[in-house]
């Protein structure tokens, strides 16, 4: 299994630093981020299970000369209290770095669902204190604040869009639909899921670059995929019009678990400037020829590394 552990650590290592660092300089995703999306994750995924793998297949290699057949021999001498005499301090050491970098991720992405969700559920216990219904726009929420806000609270059993008085004033009608439609994008889609999972990358590793650049890069996937929502509603200039207004206007979201927005303090000038520059400067769809090869790239990356662990 050394082969297999050094092939592993190769793709880890390609994982971890220059393809985040090429994809998040693509051109193309803008393009087609939803297949960008799907092609983060999947080094994301990729990454994280070749770097476990890579420590796991070389701490096995003296029990036995495949990962299954292994595991059983590593149990059974855990219950024994031995050790092949093959084994020496590396393949322990390697074990035990698999075995607390896999706990370590999980129980960070268990704590960062949990954090999340209870800061959701305390700010929508507020969103209602202090807001009113907006009325014709079922579950749409108007905060009494000059400050243009506009964000979603998503929930397991009732999501929430939620505007401020500040907002509907600046906008005109087109426009604050432009808003609505974006934000219930983002409920409809489930983006608060995909971002949690960055979110717990970050955390988890937050001395890594490439976890910080891997999460603002798709966060900004989703705005673009909530922006080709909002475009079935309004045109290109409203909603261009609309995000430009409120980021100019805005100011500090209320709270830190809300998933958006459209104003200053959730999103940098750059990233507003990207967004306005897609819509009033559209560049043709990725195409679908381009998609495909995106989307198999996308799930040879997860195979390779599932292959290599369980067939080698």
């Amino acid at each position: 299994m050394f082969f297999t552990s050094v092939v592993l650590a190769c793709l880890a290592v390609l994982l971890a630093w220059p393809v985040p660092l090429l994809l998040a300089r693509a051109q193309w995703t803008s393009r087609a981020p939803g297949t960008a999306l799907v092609l983060w994750q999947a080094v994301a995924l990729a990454g994280g299970l070749s770097m476990i793998g890579a420590f796991v297949t070389y701490g096995l290699i003296p029990f036995g000369p495949n990962l299954l057949g292994a595991l059983a021999e590593l149990v059974r001498h855990l219950f024994d209290g031995t050790l092949p005499s093959s084994a020496n301090l590396g393949h322990i050491f390697a074990l035990c770095i698999a075995v607390l970098f896999a706990g370590h991720l999980v129980l960070n992405l268990a704590l960062t669902i949990a954090r999340t969700e209870r800061q959701r559920s305390r700010h929508l216990s507020l969103v209602n204190l202090l807001s009113a219904p907006m009325p014709n726009r079922p579950g749409t929420r108007v905060l009494d604040h000059p400050a243009p806000v506009a964000y979603c609270l998503p929930g397991v059993t009732r999501s929430v869009t939620v505007l401020s008085e500040g907002l509907v004033s600046l906008l005109d009608s087109q426009q604050l639909q432009a808003v609505i439609a974006h934000e219930r994008a983002h409920l409809r889609q489930q983006h608060h899921l995909v971002l949690v999972a960055f979110k717990s990358w970050h955390s988890a590793l937050p001395w890594f670059p490439i976890a910080n650049r891997a999460e603002t890069a798709v966060g900004l996937l989703v705005e673009m995929l909530a922006d080709d929502q909002a475009r079935r509603v309004v045109d290109d200039t409203t909603l261009a019009t609309a995000i430009a207004l409120v980021a100019s206007e805005g100011t500090d979201r209320p709270d830190g678990s809300t998933l958006e927005h459209l104003h200053a303090g959730d999103t940098t000038s750059k990233v507003v400037g990207r967004r306005v520059e897609r819509l009033l400067s559209p560049r043709p769809p990725l195409s679908p020829a381009a998609r495909v090869a995106v989307l198999v790239v996308s799930f040879g990356l997860l195979l390779v590394p599932t292959l290599l662990l369980v067939v080698v």
